[in-house]
């Protein structure tokens, strides 16, 4: 097949050079890359130009760029992942097969962004990924071609979720490919057109990550988990600088306690950790960071009359 790709992330590339050995890769278009990728649009470009493929930096497809494509020979379908403008049904007309879309949420549900860290927050137990038929000006709706789920749970950090992202996308874009080679009309679940089947999910943004330490341990766990890499990391105030909490725990024991949230309750030099109250059960914290270093917990303070704020 003729392929285009759309987009940005590392999900994008590694399908791309998948794709590569057995498809010809015949346009590239892609835009600024989010400040937590690895993989930069230049790195898009680099492929592109070694390759002698049209490439075009664009944060959406302008009218101008849309009849660039229209004058390039037949493509039979694009694949698209994370791009930042919504595409309208003339240009999936474009291409004989439309566009696939990558989307790690098991639509309908988890539409839209950040999927993966609201999939943590809100305590569900797996999260999916789907390949489906894009519609023009809509947002991860149309016929699903390809599922794969994840189990997860309260200690699932976003990033091992990432991970499985970049590692599953391939695969399943060419489930999706060999589908529709059998069959153009081809799909495995025409999604619901039901709002109330459902669940937009909105951006984060760094400053989501502040840690109230009133919350239940549960909640902070999760929120901690949720912001962690690749993302700027949960964070609370201590001593008036900024402390970012990479990894976290629930933490339960028999004693009986009244005190302040964030307070220390003890500190483990042996084991690297040190014990915290929170509005409803206690975490255990194992590392953190501040002022640029990153360390065990336990030698953030000596003393338990330290809290978090």
């Amino acid at each position: 097949m003729r392929i285009a790709i759309i987009g940005r992330s590392r999900m994008l590339f590694d399908t791309m050079l998948m794709l590569e050995s057995k498809h010809e890769i015949c346009l590239v278009i892609t835009s600024k890359e989010a400040p937590e990728y690895d993989i930069k649009s230049s790195d898009y470009k680099k492929f592109a130009v070694e390759r002698n493929i049209p490439f075009y930096h664009a944060p959406n497809i302008s009218e101008e760029l849309h009849n660039e494509i229209k004058g390039l020979a037949k493509i039979d379908v694009a694949v698209s992942i994370n791009y930042t403008g919504i595409i309208s049904q003339s240009v999936i007309d474009l291409f004989a097969l439309g566009i696939l879309n990558v989307h790690g949420g098991d639509l309908p549900k988890y539409r839209g962004n950040a999927c993966q860290s609201w999939a943590i927050l809100n305590g569900e137990d797996r999260i999916g990924l789907c390949v489906h038929k894009m519609i023009g000006g809509e947002l991860d709706s149309g016929k699903i071609l390809a599922r794969e789920f994840k189990a997860i749970n309260i200690n699932t950090r976003v990033g091992i979720l990432y991970d499985w992202l970049d590692e599953a996308s391939p695969r399943l874009v060419e489930q999706a490919l060999e589908g529709l080679k059998r069959d153009a009309n081809w799909s495995i679940e025409q999604q619901s057109s039901d709002p109330k089947n459902a669940l937009r999910c909105y951006p984060r943004k760094p400053e989501d990550g502040e840690i109230n330490w009133k919350d239940s341990a549960e909640q902070i766990v999760r929120l901690v988990n949720a912001s962690s890499e690749p993302f700027a990391g949960a964070f609370c105030n201590f001593q008036d600088e900024k402390l970012i909490i990479w990894r976290i725990e629930m933490h339960k024991d028999e004693e009986v306690w009244c005190g302040i949230p964030g307070q220390i309750a003890s500190i483990n030099e042996d084991e690297n950790y040190i014990i915290v109250l929170t509005g409803n059960g206690k975490v255990k914290i194992r590392e953190v960071q501040l002022n640029n270093n990153r360390f065990t917990a336990d030698k953030l303070t000596k003393s338990i009359r330290s809290r978090l704020n």
